[in-house]
């Protein structure tokens, strides 16, 4: 499988493949193409064909000795689209150019992939004239739409692919690549196959009734909807680190001024970041920085202090930090171990943090000597003390880390192979859960089995549609619509 960075052509090209909309049968016979590299200039910008023409279109644009052969690399010249035809045709480019025969492609069409140098002039031509010889600009990720009606790959690792592009941690492309070889498939393939045996034997027990096969007992068809949704349901579970692998989490850092939080920012962010001086108040606006903790996606968020202020600047920040606090996913509150009592901001900020997800950090630690100058310690309970930590050393900031980790997914992570982390997965998953419960519902009811039958349809249907055996096609265009061009 060949993989592109995320990318798009220029943005009149953009317009014009947006102009193609949704799929239908006649455009998925069409030759395709695309610019499958990011824009700009750069060493390498490859121009991608998929289709049933894609051979003889680059051949016309190519001055080729030997016919092109499956998976050989080629250096062949470009030539000039505008110029004359034949061995006098002047040469815009050199190029290293590879053909995947159909089946044996991303596609499982013809593919050629032409990687010339970096230029967008150069590459925007290419295209050009392909579109010129009878192809059509790519819609939106329709490279890896083909893919998929192809039955090359399921839904599940399509959707892997747009999540190993958009990575942003090595945690992240891992978990995209596991998926992408069908780690989801995997998962789902035995819960669906017991859901289909047992349809077969209720199906069977009705159909032949007459033939002296006896219909389940209630308890056995118990056990084995029982069966089903026990890892249906530990698989349900992994949504919640599934979703803050692929989308990271907010950590706002909250306190009262000078208590060290831009100075514990900048030591979590291991660069200068945010202005730091003896001044309290520095911090006027909302400073944001996007760091990589455990392979999860981390923005911590720097906020002003908060106290009672006159000043308008500092009014709005303040304003701002209550606002980040409140759509903060993890709030780490800085508490300053050289005050000698806490203020009544922070008394009330400790006290809204009792239901929410919040780490409590006594900072300056290193400006002390024979205990805590600060009252805060008696204000928590002995399980509850707040970390001690200091900005300026370094001490207690590996154990802040750790617990900042444990906050996101618990003592122990959920198995990594088979990981939910989308919506639509995590939906799918939940209406067969729903349909698998009315079926136990309908079978303590005593219903007829013809009737639980159609709640343990509705569970397949899902589970289908998973994987994208059924599913809908606006479902299946809103998904690849938010690929890039050329993918």
């Amino acid at each position: 499988m060949i993989l592109a960075p995320r990318s798009t052509s220029s943005p009149t090209l953009r317009a014009e493949a947006a102009k193609d909309g949704a799929p239908d049968v006649f455009k998925q016979q069409d030759t395709i193409v695309a610019i499958s590299t990011p824009p700009g200039r750069g060493g390498i910008g490859i121009v991608r064909l998929s289709g049933s023409q894609a051979v003889a279109i680059a051949s016309g644009l190519l001055r080729v000795h030997s016919p092109l052969q499956h998976t050989q690399a080629q250096i062949i010249d470009i030539l000039d689209p505008d110029g004359k035809a034949g061995e006098t045709a002047q040469r815009l480019d050199e190029a290293v150019v590879t053909y995947f025969q159909a089946p044996n492609s991303y596609t499982r069409e013809d593919v050629v992939e032409i990687a010339a140098h970096g230029s967008p002039v150069v590459l925007e031509r290419l295209v050009r004239a392909c579109v010129e010889r009878g192809a059509r600009l790519a819609r939106p990720g329709e490279f890896t739409e083909r893919a998929f009606l192809s039955g090359r790959i399921d839904l599940t690792q399509a959707e892997a692919v747009r999540d190993l592009i958009d990575a942003q941690t090595l945690y992240q492309a891992k978990i995209a690549s596991e998926q992408m070889e069908g780690a989801l498939s995997r998962r789902i393939r035995p819960i669906k196959q017991a859901l289909v045996d047992l349809i077969a034997a209720l199906e069977a027990g009705i159909d032949f009734a007459e033939d002296d096969i006896d219909l389940m007992p209630n308890a056995e068809i118990g056990r084995r909807i029982e069966a089903i949704v026990a890892p249906l349901r530990a698989w349900a579970s992994s949504f919640e680190y599934g979703r803050l692998v692929r989308d990271g989490i907010s950590l706002s850092i909250v306190g009262r001024p000078n208590a060290g939080k831009s100075s514990l920012f900048n030591r979590l962010v291991q660069r200068e970041r945010a202005i730091v001086t003896a001044t309290p108040g520095t911090t006027r606006d909302l400073v944001t920085e996007r760091v990589a903790l455990g392979g999860i996606p981390l923005d911590l968020i720097d906020t002003a202090g908060l106290r009672t202020s006159e000043d308008e600047a500092e009014k709005l920040g303040i304003e701002k930090s209550r606002e980040a606090l409140a759509d903060a996913d993890v709030v780490l509150i800085v508490l300053d171990a050289t005050a000698e009592k806490l203020t009544p901001e922070e008394i009330d900020l400790l006290e809204q943090m009792k239901t929410r997800r919040a780490i409590v950090v006594m900072n300056k630690t290193d400006l002390i000597r024979g205990g805590m100058a600060n009252d805060a310690p008696r204000f928590f309970e002995t399980a509850s003390r707040p970390m001690e930590t200091s900005a300026l050393t370094g001490a207690g900031i590996p154990a802040l880390q750790k617990k900042i980790l444990e906050l996101m997914h618990g003592d122990s992570r959920e198995a990594e192979s088979g990981l939910m982390t989308n919506l639509r997965q995590q939906q799918a998953v939940k209406e067969s859960l729903l349909a698998l419960q009315n079926g136990e519902s309908a079978l303590e009811a005593n219903v007829p089995h013809e009737m639980l039958l159609l709640d343990l349809y509705a569970a397949l249907r899902q589970m289908d549609a998973l994987t994208g055996e059924t599913t809908a096609d606006d479902i299946l265009n809103l998904i690849f619509s938010t690929f890039c061009i050329g993918k």
